[in-house]
């Protein structure tokens, strides 16, 4: 490895320009030494708006180049587990985002090999990095809760609460009398990866349901208004070894801002709300209470959670991002064993989705893990 982390981003798109190419360049321990997009436009202007000089339309020829230390895969969801399983196999450390494979088998596999290789993985689960939510799970590990009694999370927005606001068809060739999985996986995942976090314990068995509240949308590769029978609101609850109790409730068709999350625990000795809504010109808050001072009062986060120079008053996904790369950058150049978020959590929490949607299926409680039941 050379003095920097060299870091190659697959996918140019506006995700990628918002907050993982940034988010990258914003640690003098790292360069973005190439970009990959399979549209010759979108990569030239990436290249030219970030200064990055390598542009392949193929993200295979950076594959074997040695000097490439990570890959990151900010592609569209159907090329996530290709580009990640040939990134490993080819002895590169990988960032994805979600979900790596729609089956958790697949992605615990990949887990699997990477730690075989001694690579490190991780998964682009945003809000985990997010400041105040690192704060909060400072706090839970110091015993500030006591014993975890109540989890909620709520990852919720209006984002396609309006019918005429395009969307990607999740599958042209779905059974249009069958739900498919849409919210939960694309806005619930970040949210369960928080509550599997901050629980300490294993989740035993969930039940829960799925809606689709606005059947007809806009499609956006053909313009044109049909039939989209996908979840975007549902609502679960979980039950954990400890003894917790948990709820998740997601949704993109719920008034309010975007990317909306909230994450709140309650427990023997005190309670943590923590708020990642852009609003106010703030993107995060925490509050706590105690048993004894039961008013929540806001907490304000210390720096030490922040990149240097960072603050709440930062767009969310640049700021949220920053902290994401920064901490695998750390996880990668120290060498040690130390790899939160890894391929392993999304395992986990894509488990978690297959077990909500056969929970919803099946109209009954289902037990985990899923291998055993």
């Amino acid at each position: 490895m050379s003095e920097k982390l060299r870091v190659a981003v697959v996918g140019a798109g506006r995700w990628a320009q918002r907050a993982h190419i940034p988010g990258w360049q914003r640690d003098p321990r790292v360069e973005v030494v190439a970009l990959a997009d399979t549209d010759p436009a979108a990569l030239a202007s990436a290249g030219e708006k970030f200064g990055v000089r390598k542009l392949e339309t193929d993200y295979r020829a950076l594959l074997n180049d040695p000097s490439i230390d990570v890959i990151d895969v900010a592609t569209g969801n159907q090329a996530h587990y290709e580009i990640s399983a040939a990134a490993l196999a080819a002895d590169k450390h990988v960032l994805c985002e979600k979900p790596v494979h729609h089956d958790y088998r697949e992605t615990r596999a990949l887990s699997e090999l990477a730690k075989s290789k001694g690579l490190k993985t991780k998964l682009g689960f945003t809000f985990r990095y997010a400041p105040a939510v690192q704060y909060a799970k400072h706090l839970i590990d110091s015993g500030f809760v006591g014993q975890p009694y109540m989890f909620n999370g709520y990852e919720q927005n209006s984002q396609w609460i309006d019918p005429a606001t395009p969307m990607r068809q999740v599958d042209p060739d779905a059974d249009p009398d069958v739900i498919a999985t849409s919210s939960i996986e694309g806005y619930g995942a970040p949210v369960i990866d928080i509550m599997h976090w901050w629980s300490g314990a294993e989740l035993q068995s969930v039940v829960g349901t799925m809606r689709n509240f606005v059947p007809e949308r806009m499609v956006r590769a053909t313009g044109q208004m049909q039939r989209l029978n996908i979840d975007d609101g549902d609502m679960w609850i979980g039950e954990f070894a400890n003894g917790m109790l948990a709820s998740i409730q997601s949704s993109y068709v719920t008034v309010g801002n975007f990317p909306g999350i909230e994450a709140r625990v309650y427990g023997s000795e005190g309670a943590i709300i923590v708020r990642l809504v852009d609003e106010f010109g703030i993107c995060q808050t925490i509050k706590t209470a105690t048993r004894n001072e039961v008013e929540f009062v806001e907490r304000e986060i210390p720096p030490e959670f922040f990149p240097a120079g960072g603050s709440s008053q930062e767009d969310w996904d640049f700021l949220f991002y920053s902290c994401l790369c920064a901490d695998f950058a750390t996880e990668i150049l120290s060498g040690d064993a130390a790899n939160q978020g890894d391929f392993a959590q999304g395992a986990l929490v894509q488990e978690t989705i297959n077990a909500y949607e056969r929970s919803f299926r099946t109209r009954s409680w289902v037990d985990l893990p899923l291998d055993a039941a």
